[in-house]
């Protein structure tokens, strides 16, 4: 009864470092409540536009389109790779998270570069306009190549620590096939597919790059403009409130989806993967399946780098290898992804294993941050590093924070993923022999949710890799990163010269997600 007690007392020292993580994240948050109050008739004002719930409904839409889009790639191909007898999956499975390596500005160069007017695909068919491929559909089609990921490793992940039993008794009782999937299999991966399709949303929001290139308009594209092109920054701050308000409406949307279902064991046994599923008459459409996907999302855009990079040398130009930025790149992202993790465990812990109304709504002001753009995170760090704490001002532990709550919902989620699926009896046994709860979670709980811990890392990883606005605008002087590279060179036309950086990113991030992806060990970590 004491270890039950225990559970509803979180440690005081834990509660206190969750509480300075999520204070810490939401500082952008408080300087835009800071600019907003200090001038509320010109909030009110632009409230009161047209233009700006134009911009609101443009955003929701957008947003709701990539994440059904990314569902519909993504939980398919997890269970493809993951559940069945699919030829060459482990291949596939790698070949499906590789999309989490192309920053989402570069799919969109490489759609416009194949689809657009005068792109490789017109050249192909010697045509000499082709159709506009910029607006909703493209935007539509490029974040969902840069975001379908997040479902589809969150997703192979929960289907690898799902217990077989559940399926074997559904079968048992006469239920199989797409019926077993529906009924079983479906409710107890959806908090993992929740997890992702939140990710993926918030995703959506903060990202400027793709509207921009697009044409589209959407909220972060208007808040950037509104940064560039005026002095006054109390619309760019009005907007950006309405961003947090849209990640409140994604993240009560995803609580929903943790509500019913248990996904640990209820009694005693080892982890065991599940026989895998015979396709049969299945294999040719799930392979063709697997191809469209791999050569829209992958292949593609690799042609058209390939193809400008091939343009560059045939044309005698002058081709640098970026050690520097590459050094940049891996040193930030690595010390951002090892510190997102730190920051999410105690946030994690306090969520799944002490749960109340109090530790819910820190959890979930925890994701503030991410709906953000970069831009405003950025600009909201200068200002508070300018006027409070000079030291760090353009320094690399100033990006590496602004990297933390950008990313953070990466990490947390990630850790909570695995966390659901482990049986808390482990730990409340751990407790019975003597364990306090800080060795528990250090020796029991870290080592038993080391595959969400892993895939959040890689998240935060990859995803400070491609990150734009905050380093262009928080970067010491003179430190480069390949994605400010890639944008630099964009911008004055240089493709095939930015090609080299762009596939340089690539390059370095495929081989860490094989890592990830191939660890046949990240399925052993739920014991019950």
């Amino acid at each position: 009864m004491s270890n039950g007690a225990g559970r509803h007392r979180p440690p005081l020292l834990l509660v206190l470092v969750a509480g300075v993580v999520v204070a810490a994240l939401l500082l952008p948050l408080a300087y835009l409540l800071i600019r907003v109050a200090g001038h509320p008739a010109r909030a009110l004002e632009i409230l009161g536009e047209r233009g700006t719930w134009r911009l609101v409904w443009n955003t929701a839409v957008l947003v709701v389109g990539v994440v059904v889009a990314a569902v519909l790639v993504g939980v398919p191909l997890a269970w493809l790779v993951t559940r069945t007898d699919l030829p060459g999956r482990r291949v596939w499975a790698v070949a499906g998270a590789l999309p989490l390596v192309i920053p989402s500005y570069v799919a969109a160069l490489c759609l416009l570069g194949f689809f657009g007017e005068r792109g490789l695909l017109a050249d192909l068919l010697g045509i000499e306009r082709f159709p506009d491929v910029t607006g909703y559909w493209g935007a539509l089609a490029a974040l969902t190549l840069a975001t379908y990921p997040y479902v589809f490793l969150l997703a192979q992940a929960s289907l690898r620590d799902l217990d077989p039993s559940l399926e074997e008794a559904a079968r048992g009782l006469g239920i199989a096939g797409w019926r077993s999937f529906a009924r079983v299999t479906a409710p107890a991966i959806r908090p993992a597919v929740g997890l992702g399709a939140l990710l993926v949303a918030l995703y959506t929001l903060s990202d400027f790059g793709v509207v921009s290139l697009m044409r589209y308009d959407a909220l972060t594209r208007a808040i950037y403009l509104q940064y560039r092109s005026l002095f006054d920054r109390t619309p760019a701050a009005t907007l950006a409130l309405l961003l947090v308000a849209l990640t409140a409406v994604a993240l009560v949307l995803e609580a929903r989806t943790r509500r019913h279902g248990r996904l640990h064991r209820s009694g005693p046994g080892a982890a065991r993967p599940a026989p895998p599923v015979p396709l049969g008459r299945w294999t040719a459409p799930a392979l063709a399946f697997c191809t469209l996907v791999t050569g829209l999302f992958i292949v593609l855009p690799a042609a058209v780098l390939v193809t400008w990079l091939a343009r560059g040398v045939a044309n005698d130009r002058q081709l640098e290898a970026p050690w520097a930025a590459l050094v940049g790149s891996v040193g930030a992202s690595g010390l951002a992804a090892l510190a997102a993790i730190l920051a999410a465990l105690p946030v994690a812990v306090l969520a799944t294993r002490y749960p109340s109304r109090r530790t819910r709504v820190l959890e979930r002001l925890a994701y503030a941050g991410n709906a953000l753009p970069g831009l405003v995170i950025a600009l909201s760090l200068v200002f508070f590093a300018a006027r409070y704490a000079s030291p760090v001002y353009q320094t690399l532990a100033l990006l590496v924070f602004a990297y933390v709550v950008r990313f953070f919902p990466q990490a947390i989620s990630g850790v909570e993923s695995s966390m659901l699926r482990i049986n808390p009896r482990v730990e409340e046994a751990a407790r019975g022999l003597g364990r306090g709860p800080l060795s528990t979670l250090a020796l029991v709980t870290v080592p038993l949710a080391r595959s969400g811990v892993l895939a959040g890392a890689a998240l935060v990883f990859l995803s400070a890799m491609k990150e734009l606005p905050a380093t262009l605008l928080l970067r010491p002087i003179g430190f480069d990163t390949l994605a400010t590279e890639i944008w630099k060179l964009t911008q004055v036309g240089a493709y095939s010269r930015a090609s080299v950086p762009a596939l340089v990113l690539i390059a370095v991030s495929a081989p860490f997600l094989w890592l990830i992806s191939r660890d046949r060990r990240l399925a052993s970590g739920t014991g019950g």
